[in-house]
């Protein structure tokens, strides 16, 4: 190992988020082989490029962060919008701890991006017990070409991971390695019965929990969300184009209110995003931050692409005690539907995501707190 690399499982082993059963694999499969020559960190935006500075990108190979591996799914006129990244060494340790796969199973992987996780299941498990789709088919190149180099051969399909692959099935884990709002029942029907689908889920006000489901012996998927988690969203699931680009008309009859709700209750709290996003579904936010470093003033908006409703939450050290100017425009009152959520929550004791679980049949997906007797959201 170079060090760089043996600083890195050196340090996941000591901070105990690297399996034992795991150390292997990590220890075998760098993970500078399957990162572009321009890393850039998927929370700051900064980049490194390979030909200008070889040992900080070696260095930012092997930091404990996420790195975006495409944008604008390789459109280079696009917003910069992410649609492929490579999570942080010490996330994809722990999805592989929930995962519990051992020798003698079979695996299927939705999302290769860069290949770099489909190399350490293919460690572990062996190449034959390892299919791996990407529905983008040069990511999916890419991501075969730099598993041969380190070794590896699992199978790496180009189609699209919502259909599964029926082609080896049945398997005994399924992995997303991004974000559903609803899981697709093909992950089901195509696992053994006593496997496990493991995949980030979300809602379009938050994404960021991993879902950790049993499959049942009738086809029924049910399990609770295990924690926090980043990536982007499948390509399906994610925000319509040109979301933000329309301007409300002017309603001088609706005068601007104000709030006591701050930033950190919602924005800084991921449990609370969490809770508020199941029960405004469709919902979706965003934050702009003031351009100046330093600034602590920003803006939360919220917008429904059904009825184009859209609110806005001016946060600034300026309003002092009178409280947050807010903007509602639409037919839906977002803003006052999202403090009547968050008060809701708080009433409820602020549960954690770990409390929420989550029922995937043929016929709906049932979200729940506590036990299937409190369903909170049901989609058909």
């Amino acid at each position: 190992m170079i060090p760089p690399h043996r600083r890195m499982v050196e340090d996941l082993a000591e901070r105990g988020v690297l399996p034992s059963d795991w150390h292997a694999a990590f220890a075998a499969v760098p993970r500078h082989l399957f990162l572009p020559d321009v890393i850039i960190d998927a929370g700051t935006g900064g980049h490194v490029d390979r030909e200008v500075d070889e040992r900080g990108w070696l260095e930012a190979a092997y930091a404990d962060a996420p790195v975006l591996t495409q944008v604008d799914g390789g459109d280079r006129r696009g917003p910069g919008e992410p649609t492929s990244s490579a999570p942080a060494p010490s996330a994809l340790a722990g999805v592989m701890r929930h995962l519990r796969a051992v020798p003698g199973m079979r695996v299927l992987e939705v999302g290769t991006g860069s290949g770099y996780s489909a190399a350490l299941l293919s460690h572990l498990l062996g190449d034959d017990a390892v299919v791996s789709v990407e529905i983008d088919f040069e990511l999916a190149e890419r991501a075969r070409i730099s598993l041969m180099g380190a070794g590896f051969t699992p199978l790496v399909v180009g189609g699209d991971g919502m259909q599964g692959w029926a082609g080896r099935a049945p398997y005994d884990r399924v992995v997303s390695g991004v974000a559903v709002r609803r899981v697709p029942y093909a992950w089901v029907a195509q696992s053994r019965p006593g496997g496990r689908i493991l995949t980030p889920w979300g809602d379009a006000f938050h994404h960021g929990v991993l879902a950790d489901l049993v499959v049942g012996a009738r086809g029924t998927a049910r399990g609770r969300f295990v924690g926090h988690t980043d990536c982007v969203w499948a390509r399906a699931d994610r925000a319509p184009g040109r979301l933000w680009e329309a301007r409300p008309r002017p309603e001088p009859d609706h005068a601007a209110t104000r709030t006591r709700l701050r930033p950190e209750d919602l924005v800084g709290d991921r449990d609370a995003a969490f809770a508020v996003g199941l029960q405004m579904p469709g919902v979706y936010r965003r934050v702009r931050r003031a351009r100046e470093r330093g600034d602590p003033r920003l803006t939360v908006q919220l917008v429904d692409p059904v009825t184009w409703s859209r609110a806005s939450w001016h946060v600034g050290p300026e309003h002092g005690e009178s409280g947050h100017e807010v903007r509602q425009h639409g037919p839906r009152r977002l803003f006052t539907e999202l403090e009547a959520a968050h008060l809701r929550w708080v009433e409820a004791g602020r549960p954690a995501p770990t409390r929420f679980g989550l029922t995937v049949s043929a016929e709906r997906q049932l979200v729940w707190l506590d036990d299937e007797d409190s369903v909170l959201a049901s989609s058909g």
